[in-house]
């Protein structure tokens, strides 16, 4: 089984030694993400709304650029850095998705830069 870098379109400076996703047997692996303006590498600070949407919409860029849709996402994991903002990150989350839910785990995390939210997914694509 060989693996291939699935590169996220939009993402011009490198923020780390990682790949944005790796594909592997049909399996989507979706690294952190978070709400990087991800021209220049800066945060984007805003709401717990505002960086969840923003992350997801990262991950979903990656999920397409493997040739996926949102609905092959089946398990996220999700970092806050304080679960306080739970209801407000879980109302956007599910206002992204469609149809069936991914499984999900939600923790509190000490995030890099001050952001509030990282997601990291699997798709199973094809």
């Amino acid at each position: 089984m060989g693996k291939k870098e699935i590169k996220h379109p939009g993402k011009f400076v490198s923020t780390g030694a990682y790949s944005s996703g790796v594909l592997a047997g049909g399996m989507l692996f979706v690294s952190g993400q978070g709400p990087l303006d991800l021209a220049t590498g800066e945060v984007k600070y805003g709401t717990i709304e505002e960086e969840t949407l923003l992350t997801l919409a990262h991950v979903r860029k990656i999920v397409e650029a493997a040739g996926g849709t949102v609905d092959d996402i089946v398990k996220c994991t999700v970092h806050l850095s304080d679960i306080n903002d739970f209801d407000r990150y879980n109302a956007a989350y599910a206002s992204f998705f469609t149809g069936v839910l991914p499984a999900r785990t939600t923790v509190q995390s000490v995030l890099a830069d001050g952001i509030k939210v990282e997601i990291d997914a699997i798709a199973v694509i094809g």
